[in-house]
């Protein structure tokens, strides 16, 4: 943009040309080039404004953050988003899941929230096999899913990135996930918990996996616990199955 002293001083030249230009025609018909008019200036100005503010528009309306809404990126509820949930690379690596009837689903919908969450048990042996070991472990995956359809989510994305079902825990370690979504952070819990979440648009998403210590209860007393497994070898297949998760929810 130009400055006002600048067009100001061009100004006042191109005027002192124009009050002091009395040769008239040169021989040949040819007359001196006149400079600009000064007005041509402001007119140019004014357009360049008027465009960037036509293009401006054109971003907010593309991003649909004019009004405040967030950019959900296609993402979307079907009737069961819970049967989205594949849990391929989990399963390949612990176990599969139990069957679709056996998980337990939460859905709300909401002119300015939709969410769910989908808690599932990994099937780990059957009873016979728990009876033959007496102490196993159950393994639990737990998704979230909130589309926020009226206010972007990004700034309480990153405030609660230490937030857990648990509370603020200060030991909980919080690594970024390059390339997955917006944004994305994996949390390791300090009793050996993981969660997944990632931020993309007006989308938030959560994979979290966790296991337990379980007694098959066949009338005696239970001895000493078995050692909990490392989940943190399972992040590759947590990252691998919300990238599938994402991409469902958005065909």
């Amino acid at each position: 943009m130009i400055s006002e002293p600048e067009m100001a001083g061009e100004f006042g030249a191109s005027a002192g040309r124009d009050v002091l230009d009395h040769s008239g025609p040169r021989p040949g018909g040819e007359r001196p080039p006149r400079a600009p008019r000064p007005g041509a200036r402001w007119l140019w100005a004014l357009g360049g404004v008027v465009v960037a503010s036509a293009v401006w528009g054109a971003v907010l309306v593309a991003d649909g953050s004019r009004d405040g809404a967030p950019d959900l990126h296609g993402y979307r509820l079907g009737q069961d988003p819970c049967a989205a949930v594949g849990l391929k690379s989990i399963g390949a690596a612990i176990a599969p899941r139990e069957p679709e009837s056996e998980y337990e689903t939460g859905i709300l919908r909401h002119d300015a929230l939709d969410q769910a969450q989908c808690d599932f048990a990994l099937r780990t042996g059957s009873e016979q096999q728990r009876a033959e070991k007496g102490w196993f472990v159950e393994y639990t995956v737990t998704v979230k899913v909130a589309l926020h359809k009226k206010t972007d989510p990004a700034v309480e994305f990153e405030a609660e990135r230490t937030l857990t079902d648990f509370g603020v825990d200060p030991k909980t370690k919080v690594e970024a996930v390059p390339g997955l979504g917006g944004k994305a952070y994996l949390l390791s819990l300090e009793g050996g918990d993981q969660e997944l979440r990632v931020l993309h648009g007006g989308a938030v998403l959560s994979l979290a996996l966790s296991c337990s210590n379980n007694w098959y209860d066949d009338g005696q007393e239970p001895g000493d616990a078995v050692e909990l497994p490392d989940l943190g070898v399972h992040k590759a297949a947590m990252i691998s199955d919300m990238r599938d998760l994402m991409s469902t929810l958005q065909s």
